[in-house]
């Protein structure tokens, strides 16, 4: 594992635990899932309200594929970000991102919490880019993206099917990790 829990806190004073998935959070995924509207939930490649698919990735946890950090409040997940990575080709040096949050503790800084998180987490595994995909409609993701670092850099008009089978556009966001980081570095040394 790359680093144990750590604590944040979020607008509303809530404490949040952040750290890596392991086995025996797979009941709690389940229920996290559960409790997620399917529309927050179509750009996920399978289908988490399956109890073999969150069992197949409890067992199977690969965190040089996909390293999944979870939200807590107390024992309760409330949010999920996940780092895809390939290990060979044209994309070995680029991270893809994304990220799910309750309903409940949407609009409270958790998404960025947790983004900032894996940026960090992307530079220590010297990962050069992160990659995001986000519904052009989403306001509160794309501000989540920004506030860690991710710049616009295409849209894509009518790409992807939303949950009512609609076509919507989706915005690519990418966030250059060494260019994030020395910002953040200059920021605090000004401010020090």
């Amino acid at each position: 594992m790359m680093f144990g829990a750590k604590e944040g806190v979020l607008k509303n004073g809530t404490r949040v635990t952040l750290r890596p998935m392991v086995k025996d959070d797979e009941e709690a995924l389940y229920n996290f899932f559960q409790i997620i509207p399917d529309d927050l939930l179509i750009f996920i490649r399978h289908n988490v309200k399956d109890r073999r698919v969150i069992h197949d990735w409890a067992e199977r946890i690969n965190y040089a594929r996909a390293l999944p950090m979870l939200a807590l409040v107390g024992d309760e997940i409330v949010g999920d970000v996940t780092l895809h990575r390939v290990p060979y080709g044209w994309k070995r040096h680029i991270g893809r991102v994304r990220v799910v949050i309750t309903p409940e503790y949407q609009g409270q800084g958790l998404a960025t919490l947790m983004l900032n998180e894996m940026v960090g987490l992307s530079h220590e595994l010297a990962l050069e880019k992160l990659w995001a995909e986000v519904p052009l409609d989403s306001v509160a993701a794309i501000r989540a993206c920004r506030n860690s670092g991710f710049g616009c850099k295409a849209v894509i008009e009518g790409m992807v099917k939303d949950a009512r089978d609609q076509n919507i556009d989706i915005l690519i966001m990418t966030c250059d990790i060494s260019a994030y980081f020395d910002r953040r570095w200059e920021l605090r040394r000004h401010l020090a």
